[in-house]
């Protein structure tokens, strides 16, 4: 049985805006590109424009073999979460595009991977080029492309041989320190607040999602009302979500009253499960399970006796982040939380490795800031800010 890679992406300058994808067939054994496909697509939103993508690629591979198996990789955590069938498939523009690419080939023949976008140059070039084309009235030809050697220059770590138009750049540029293109349009915004003090805080005690849910105290509650009066001082808050456990809703809900808006509740967005060291000391712990803390600290994967890994708590928080993002996209949410998930966000947005975790100071109450723009790329705006507590 012959086996594919199809590459697939999809952009939108604007989401939704000027639209195209690219998808590209490989062969799994050679590495040989067997086929490429673009098209602009008018008027469509990013992930439509990704669906479409992955529907090309899948008809390029079929066209090629019917009975081969096809590995798909794609940098849309959106689509290869919902054409695994692991997340469910909501919005109405998507669910005919995910059912027509599921009748492509048997279920049994693909298998899907998210891969980062820096791995995903072949497909993002090409549609590229097909939103430039469309822009200039034209339709993509294959005969002019120069994706597949931008690709593998950029790759390699050289220049691209052909330096596209500045939007085309920009879509491409890295996320960290890059002023957004006004092309991309508003990203979706995560303000990112953490509760405010409880009882155990001042005490550096674990408090995850596994303990005594406690309540904010009374220091807690003036460090919220702070909050509050900043945020309606700016005024930028359209919408809020918060963790479910108390000392978050109690936050959350003392901006809610001077705003004016809901508290929608989403659990993934509560903090670890830190097991049978809820309640003790940093201290405690090293003196009760040293080797279970060492094991704690050298791995993410590792997890308090009882409790939940860093590395499951990622996959959590990536999973809430994907679902935020596509119902807040353009719009600026306050997500009331925790500090491992606030880190986490801010790690993930930097590309950061699962250590950096221990290398973040988040003070109680503080504010810190992630964008999260139409091409998939994330840019940290703030950390650990607690001016509005002086």
């Amino acid at each position: 049985m012959r086996e594919f890679i199809v590459e697939a992406d999809g952009g939108s300058r604007g989401n939704p805006g000027p639209a195209g994808y690219g998808s590209v067939v490989i062969d799994a054994a050679t590495g040989e590109t067997l086929r490429e496909a673009a098209e602009y697509i008018g008027v469509a939103t990013n992930n439509v424009a990704e669906y479409k993508g992955l529907v090309a690629g899948l008809k390029a591979a079929h066209e090629l073999d019917p009975a081969a198996s096809v590995h798909v990789r794609m940098d849309s955590k959106l689509v290869v979460e919902q054409m695994s069938g692991r997340w469910k498939i909501k919005h109405p523009d998507m669910k005919p595009l995910a059912a027509e690419a599921a009748r492509v080939f048997p279920s049994s023949q693909v298998t899907y991977e998210w891969i980062p976008r820096e791995k995903n140059k072949h497909a993002d070039r090409l549609a590229n080029e097909a939103m430039d084309a469309g822009k200039r009235g034209e339709r993509w030809s294959p005969s002019d492309s120069t994706a597949e050697l931008d690709a593998r220059a950029a790759l390699a770590g050289a220049a691209p041989a052909d330096v596209r138009a500045a939007d085309n750049v920009a879509a491409q540029a890295p996320s960290v320190g890059w002023a957004a293109p006004a092309d991309l349009g508003a990203p979706a915004t995560f303000v990112l607040l953490r509760h405010g003090e409880t009882a155990l805080t001042p005490q550096k005690r674990f408090s995850g999602s596994g303990g005594s849910d406690p309540s904010l105290s009374d220091v807690g509650r003036e460090q919220a009302e702070r909050a509050a009066a900043a945020f309606a001082a700016r005024g930028t808050i359209q919408a809020i979500v918060s963790s479910p456990l108390k000392r978050c809703q109690e936050t959350a809900q003392a901006v809610a009253a001077r705003l004016g808006l809901d508290v929608r509740i989403d659990d993934g967005l509560r903090e670890t499960d830190f097991g049978a060291w809820e309640g003790l000391t940093f201290g405690e712990v090293r003196e009760r399970q040293p080797q279970e803390l060492n094991a704690w600290l050298a791995s993410p994967k590792a997890a308090p006796p009882g409790g939940e890994s860093f590395a499951a708590v990622a996959r959590r928080v990536s999973a809430a982040r994907e679902r935020l993002v596509a119902e807040y996209a353009g719009r600026t949410v306050l997500l009331v939380t925790h500090v491992t998930p606030i880190k986490t966000l801010v790690r993930l947005a930097l590309g950061a490795p699962p250590e950096s975790l221990f290398r973040m100071e988040l003070s109680a109450a503080s504010v810190s800031a992630v964008a999260y723009y139409g091409d998939g790329n994330a840019s940290v705006r703030l950390l650990n800010d607690t001016s509005h507590l002086r």
